[in-house]
């Protein structure tokens, strides 16, 4: 797309909402439209930018981000909404998903799964530019959550994989973590699978989001948190 997809972040933490903005500004396509503290602030923005899509928290000072999101639904504002919460309840996933957000992202906030949202939703509003007319099979591919497929079946999720991810290296970082029910980082599972780290924590972050891995903070030197990872125990 020539055009960049505005922004507006919803982050009741300055700090957390500068790391946010330092990580879209390295994702192609995307312009921040403004950062608010409060549902307040932010309502006012959403409303006076008309961003493409808001970076919503859900515990705010003066309120709850669910409910500032299901006001922008009932106001039926052309805005999507990705969720970046520390709200593990899975009361605050299923309510999000009754009101439509595209992804759900739990904090701390990695890069590469924040980058595979972002480019996730970029090629959901090109498939919808493409469209002409609706077939089953064109809604199938928009709405994953459809059922029409086998979940595993190997078409299915090679069809679903996001930009990034391809099934061989995938099956090899599986066949790692499927060896022992110890923690491993980004980078011993890449020297494991003969890869960069930064390739083995883009693997290694998409199966945490598949819920087939689980992922802790290690904090180790100051600044320098490591993200460690497991066969998911749930």
């Amino acid at each position: 797309m020539s055009t960049p997809l505005g922004i507006v972040i919803a982050e009741d933490d300055p700090q957390i909402a500068e790391i946010q903005r330092r990580f879209v500004e390295r994702v192609p396509g995307f312009e921040i439209r403004g950062i608010a503290h409060t549902t307040r602030d932010a309502r006012e923005l959403i409303e006076v930018m008309r961003p493409n899509l808001v970076l919503l928290d859900i515990q705010f000072p003066d309120g709850s981000g669910l409910d500032l999101l299901r006001e922008l639904r009932a106001a039926r504002q052309p805005t999507d909404v990705i969720l970046i919460t520390a709200a593990k309840e899975v009361e605050s996933l299923t309510e999000a998903l009754r009101c439509g957000v595209f992804d759900y992202i739990l904090k701390p906030l990695v890069y590469e799964r924040l980058e595979q949202a972002l480019q996730n939703y970029q090629a959901h509003l090109e498939r919808l530019r493409q469209l002409e007319s609706l077939s089953q099979q064109s809604v199938d591919g928009l709405l994953p959550r459809s059922g029409t497929n086998t979940p595993h079946s190997p078409a299915t999720v090679a069809s679903r994989l996001p930009k990034g991810i391809d099934t061989l290296t995938l099956d090899k970082v599986r066949s790692v973590m499927k060896e022992t029910a110890d923690s491993f980082s980004a980078e011993q599972v890449g020297e494991k699978i003969g890869s960069s780290r930064t390739t083995a924590r883009r693997y290694l972050e998409y199966l945490v989001s598949e819920r087939e891995l689980e992922a802790d903070i290690n904090y180790g030197s100051i600044g320098r948190p490591e993200r460690r990872y497991r066969r998911h125990t749930g």
